[in-house]
């Protein structure tokens, strides 16, 4: 029951980052709210999915993880943001959490 806990967290967190990346194109007003509603809707009913499964700190740290992670990964590939010291530092401490 946990792998589907975690599949709904990290698709939460994608949902999350999808939002925040069509918040920064530019489309139509109308079109470019809507689909931040849509995904964060879509984010929010993932997320209380997982914390059916799942502890609420091991739904919440998933989604921040997985939102944070993808959101920067987007913006370095789509919008040519610079990944700073402050950004890579909390996905190394992710990374070294997972293996413990």
């Amino acid at each position: 029951m946990d792998g589907k806990g975690y599949a709904w967290a990290v698709s939460a967190g994608f949902n999350a980052a999808l939002a925040a990346i069509f918040a920064k194109l530019s489309f139509h007003i109308f079109i470019k709210y809507g689909f931040v509603v849509l995904f964060n809707v879509t984010m929010w009913c993932c997320y209380v999915n997982s914390l059916k499964a799942l502890s609420s700190l091991q739904a919440t740290v998933t989604n921040f993880a997985t939102n944070f992670i993808s959101s920067g990964l987007a913006g370095f590939f789509f919008f040519h943001e610079s990944l700073s010291f402050q950004r890579r530092y909390p996905v190394q401490l992710t990374n070294l959490s997972s293996e413990c």
